[in-house]
């Protein structure tokens, strides 16, 4: 297939773009580096499968040739990101994904929305599945990011009805590894940059919110499966183990030999306190399920940050 995919240069676009390749498939990466970067795809472009292009998808986006995949994954991911560049969030999810199925309608190609857990919102049930509607804040500091993604969604599945056109919905919970930028916000990110610098780990709240994390590799894995499937409705990919914050920063103390003192800070406005997502759907529709452990997952990750702290 020849794949197009926004936002490339990012954690999540950089992996599915190495793994597209590695599969066979021709890329074309977009991404404007507002949160991405260049280093996290420098090897590709010694494969000469790979296109790359600096662009805006918010603006009139073209595309020579066949495409038969647009896979759209551009948007500022974590809370400092979407905090710092609200504007460029809700443009992204809104303008950036009515472009990027505008493109796939004119190629006849099947598009897929990164959506996220975070259309789930601060959720009252636990896990949860792709029935539920969500507890959002639409005017909270998180809304930015949480309404432009249901937006995306709503944009995409309105062209699935009216246009017939192929969608794959993905909703991607917690995902860390290799690429994830040392200063990202995320806990993973934060308490391996701490511990390995022996600065004290903050924990936000009394860190009993819990998370569920999924290696990167397995997520790329499942947001495969799903784009060579069938099936046009929301998807949750993610790793149903549950742990909270707390035991999370005691686990990459413990794993980093850092001497580093776990510190508490008062809870962010809409922070999520739970967050697990039921992947029967996964299981049943691409047979797919999470291989990699948390101890094994954040082993790999504390050594890609080691050298770069």
């Amino acid at each position: 297939m020849r794949i197009l995919v926004t936002g490339a240069a990012g954690f999540l676009g950089s992996h599915l773009s190495r793994y597209l390749l590695g599969k066979g498939h021709s890329v074309i990466g977009i991404d404007n580096f507002i949160t991405g970067s260049i280093d996290n795809i420098q090897d590709l472009f010694k494969s000469q499968k790979f296109e790359f292009t600096k662009y805006d998808v918010t603006n009139y986006l073209h595309v020579p040739g066949k495409l038969d995949a647009v896979l759209h994954f551009a948007s500022p991911a974590s809370p400092i990101d979407y905090l710092k560049f609200p504007i460029p969030t809700l443009k992204v999810g809104a303008l950036g994904t009515h472009k990027a199925l505008g493109l796939a309608k004119e190629k006849k190609a099947i598009f897929m929305i990164a959506s996220t857990s975070e259309v789930y919102g601060d959720p009252l049930i636990n896990p949860q599945h792709e029935g539920y509607w969500g507890n959002v804040n639409p005017i909270g500091p998180r809304g930015v990011y949480d309404e432009a993604k249901r937006y995306a969604e709503a944009l995409t599945m309105a062209y699935h009805r009216y246009h017939g056109m192929q969608v794959r919905l993905l909703r991607i919970f917690n995902t860390y590894g290799p690429n994830m930028r040392l200063k990202d916000g995320r806990a993973v990110p934060n308490f391996m940059t701490q511990a390995l610098k022996g600065k004290p780990i903050t924990v936000y709240g009394d860190g009993s919110q819990t998370r569920s994390l999924c290696y990167v590799s397995d997520l790329i894995d499942g947001i495969y499966r799903l784009l060579i499937s069938k099936e046009n409705g929301p998807v949750n990919i993610g790793n149903p183990h549950e742990v909270s914050l707390l035991e999370l920063a005691e686990s990459v103390k413990r794993l980093t030999g850092s001497k580093s003192k776990i510190v508490f800070r008062p809870l962010p406005e809409d922070d999520p306190k739970v967050r697990r997502p039921d992947i029967t759907k996964a299981k049943k529709i691409l047979k797919w399920q999470p291989r990699i452990g948390l101890e094994e997952g954040l082993k790999k990750t504390i050594a890609y940050y080691k050298p770069r702290v």
